[in-house]
């Protein structure tokens, strides 16, 4: 399969672009929805923000530059946390692959790359032999990463993530949980570019619900 159809084909488990949303026109039910019941968050002034996501979703890999930027934007309002999704056995590699980069403390370097490597360049980083080969060539003791990748801890960190999907009542990636109280996504956003836009709203309003 080429390239371009691969990324169409992830694109279709993932999410669907609808049309643009104005910023001033957000609605309960149409750019976001409100969990019943709130889900439990830490205490304290920052506003829990969860992205699902997961690197095989394309669209998640054209939304991760506007996250990044969000996030720097963000500063101090926010605790970010992100989830990998595991709706179905086959995600669960790259739900591995995360919590594994996290424990050796790889994942801020590697996030991005991983997911540009993986789509842009083709490098099919789900298949261990590829992932390992290219771990290597970025300076990862690759024997170490695949123990851990396979280790007790990683897989109790993945199950929990498939339980939080459950919870959530996530069906698409990526989806934003603001608060424990909202949830939006590309998808009911109206696109990639305007997805954060919605997050960005709905903190403040949680913020100004406490």
């Amino acid at each position: 399969m080429s390239l371009r159809l691969l990324r169409l084909a992830v694109v279709t488990v993932c999410v669907l672009f609808s049309a643009g949303v104005g910023a001033q026109s957000y609605q309960e039910g149409e750019q976001y929805r409100r969990l019943e019941p709130p889900r439990p968050v830490a205490h304290g002034d920052k506003v829990e923000v969860i992205e699902f996501f997961y690197y095989g979703c394309a669209v998640c890999y054209e939304a991760e530059p506007q996250v990044v930027r969000w996030l720097a934007q963000a500063g101090g309002r926010v605790q970010f946390v992100r989830v990998p999704a595991v709706p179905r056995e086959r995600w669960a590699g790259f739900a591995r692959t995360y919590y594994a980069l996290e424990t050796i403390g790889e994942l801020a370097r590697l996030n991005w790359p991983l997911y540009d490597n993986h789509h842009f360049d083709g490098r099919r980083l789900d298949e261990e032999p590829n992932l390992l080969k290219w771990l290597s060539a970025n300076g990862v003791d690759a024997q170490r990463f695949r123990e851990i990748r396979n280790s007790a801890a990683v897989t109790a960190k993945v199950e929990a993530a498939k339980k939080m999907l459950k919870d959530y009542d996530i069906k698409r990636v990526p989806t934003f949980v603001v608060g424990g109280r909202y949830v939006t996504s590309v998808r009911a956003a109206g696109g990639v570019d305007e997805v954060m836009q919605v997050v960005d709203f709905l903190v403040a309003r949680v913020k100004s619900e406490k």
